[in-house]
């Protein structure tokens, strides 16, 4: 069975990655994939996993307690399944309330407060401008918001959508190495900060430095690469019709401010976040239909939320659905806690076993990457002396390090990571094209910044 799950896994990969050779698309099989994961779990196994064997206890004894009757293996697994699904559909539903509110904001040509003050056409300064906006503004935001905002941004200032795909592909580089520094920048950081591994000073301070050098060697390679200037598209440069300069700087704001007041919300409420983004759709959705309300409905209907949610890319939602639900079987089944525990066994070395985790956040999501780790290691509680202990102190070495590794290796192949999955939806890119042409320069800058990183802690912690 755990074979099984495996090879489907690996099939599966392998006709995402080669989707337009074999002409079918990457959401069909990332669905099947996942569905296929889970059924060959449930059908095949005839015992609880090790690692989940507590997990049954514990929910077998409140069963029998309420309900007075033993649970059974499938019922577990369906317990378990519903377990994935509340994280994944938290993931979801976060991306379609951004998705929404980037759509309503560029229904209004909201972007173009932006847009209109960015005057050069010569490509490497747009990507420079395109690439520390997005550093920055992913750390305030998340690489995902971040990702869909700046693909919108992208569409008003070029044309050519193969000259867009490099832009698209520093996006992502520059969306995962601005998470991977903030507290709230990615669903790791976020992890390791609630969990009390990490400090917001702490990983702000120590991982900013290996974060920015990720982003700068490739831009710096792609300034020697990329030449000419940008065609803008015809509608950039045109006033929106029926959309007054007013309406458009309240969408804009109402639009940006929505997305940068999910941290907030999160931090005071201490709700998901995807609660944070469907109260901001919310009110961008009211504020909308109370400033068209005197328009005629045919007039009012093209800048309403309802139409930007016929907008919505539903394939790169279920494409993400089926991955997520894949590498949560894999979870289950333990593949990943036998992998974690394979890389400490042969390792050993606390910076290899981070970079090898941060290669393999690539191929697998992060999110349960780094939940294995968190479950392998305990946070040492103080300072011991001991070398290896003392690396996983809070705000310690392997920490910090997990945090920048497993956050910007996704960067590395398109679908290993939020950012890169929500670009290759919106963008069309595929999984070969970004493979020849953006992985080398992410995987420069990733090694990069972990260089950094390890000489940094070398002079501090000698």
């Amino acid at each position: 069975m755990e074979i099984a799950i495996l090879i489907v896994f690996i099939l599966g990969y392998i006709a995402i990655a080669t989707e337009h050779s074999i002409k079918i698309d990457k959401a069909a099989t990332a669905l099947l994939t996942g569905v296929l994961c889970w059924s060959i779990l449930v059908v095949g196994a005839h015992a609880v996993p090790d690692h989940l064997s507590v997990y049954f206890q514990q929910l077998g004894d409140f069963l029998k307690i309420s309900e007075g009757a033993d649970m059974t293996l499938p019922e577990f697994f369906d317990h378990r399944l519903l377990h994935h699904l509340q994280e994944i559909a938290g993931i979801l539903l976060f991306l379609m309330g951004a998705m929404t509110i980037v759509e309503v904001v560029d229904a209004h040509e909201g972007f173009r407060v932006i847009t209109d003050r960015i005057t050069s056409k010569n490509k490497v300064k747009l990507l420079w401008i395109l690439g520390i906006i997005t550093f920055f503004l992913s750390a305030a935001l998340d690489n995902l918001t971040t990702a869909i905002v700046m693909v919108s941004l992208a569409r008003k200032l070029i044309d050519d959508q193969k000259t867009r795909w490099f832009f698209g592909g520093v996006i992502i580089i520059a969306a995962n190495a601005g998470g991977a520094w903030s507290p709230i920048g990615d669903v790791t950081t976020t992890m390791l900060w609630i969990g009390k591994q990490i400090t917001s000073v702490g990983i702000m301070k120590e991982v900013f430095l290996a974060s920015l050098v990720n982003l700068l060697l490739p831009l710096i390679i792609l300034t020697f690469v990329m030449k000419g200037d940008v065609e803008r598209p015809v509608a950039a440069e045109k006033s929106g019709a029926g959309i007054s300069a007013r309406e458009r700087g309240v969408a804009f704001v109402l639009g940006v401010g929505g997305l940068l007041f999910v941290p907030v919300f999160k931090s005071i409420t201490h709700l998901p976040p995807f609660m944070g983004i469907m109260l901001s759709l919310g009110i961008v959705w009211l504020a909308t239909e109370i400033m068209h309300g005197k328009k005629v409905d045919e007039e009012k209907s093209k800048y309403s939320a309802l139409h930007a949610l016929r907008k919505i890319d539903m394939p790169s939602v279920l494409f993400f659905l089926g991955i997520l639900l894949a590498v949560s079987a894999l979870q289950e089944v333990g593949h990943l806690r036998t992998l974690a525990e394979g890389l400490k066994d042969s390792l050993g070395n606390v910076y290899a076993i981070n970079i090898a985790i941060g290669l393999l956040s690539a191929v697998i999501d992060n999110v349960p990457l780094v939940a294995a780790s968190m479950n392998m290691y305990e946070i040492t509680p103080a300072l011991t002396g001991d070398v290896w202990s003392d690396m996983f102190v809070q705000d310690g070495p392997f920490w910090h390090f997990l945090a920048y590794t497993a956050g910007t290796g996704g960067s590395i192949l398109i679908i290993g990571s939020a950012a890169g999955v929500a670009v290759m939806g919106l963008e069309k890119i595929s999984f070969m094209w970004y493979l020849k042409n953006v992985s080398l320069w992410a995987l420069i800058g990733y090694f990069g910044g972990a260089a950094v990183y390890i000489i940094e802690m070398m002079i501090l912690h000698p």
